[in-house]
């Protein structure tokens, strides 16, 4: 059992860019879903899908790379815990690497990147930062 599974999925994500895997399986939530369905909108991923199997399903991400192999997620660190929760508002979500990353923010209206909830005026949960 994790303690952490946001954290796990970040993880999972990173090793498998690391050893240049073209997929990660990863146990399915909604939340997990919506943070894939960001990266996936920001073009940090190719693709992802929900395989359903016996247990709560898989989520599959389909990784990207550059087109000479180079990565396209550098870095991905989670940054709300559970041990340590970190909300922010609207203003204070912070503009990543001035704005070549993104920060993932789970909202009254679901899980975000940075540049959606400026847009829409909405604060949450700050989970995670990309570049």
């Amino acid at each position: 059992m994790w303690s952490d599974p946001i954290a796990d999925m970040l993880t999972r994500i990173r090793n498998a860019a690391g050893v240049r895997r073209k997929q990660v399986g990863i146990p399915s939530s909604k939340l997990k879903v919506g943070i894939a369905r960001v990266l996936r909108d920001e073009g940090y991923i190719n693709g992802f899908d929900v395989v359903e199997d016996t247990r709560q399903g898989v989520l599959r991400i389909d990784l990207k790379y550059g087109v000479r192999g180079e990565d396209v997620i550098h870095k991905i660190e989670r940054v709300s815990r559970g041990s340590k929760r970190v909300y922010r508002k609207v203003d204070d979500i912070p503009r990543v690497l001035d704005g070549l990353g993104i920060a993932i923010v789970s909202t009254s209206q679901g899980v975000l990147s940075d540049r959606v909830c400026r847009e829409k005026n909405v604060g949450g949960e700050l989970i995670c930062t990309v570049y």
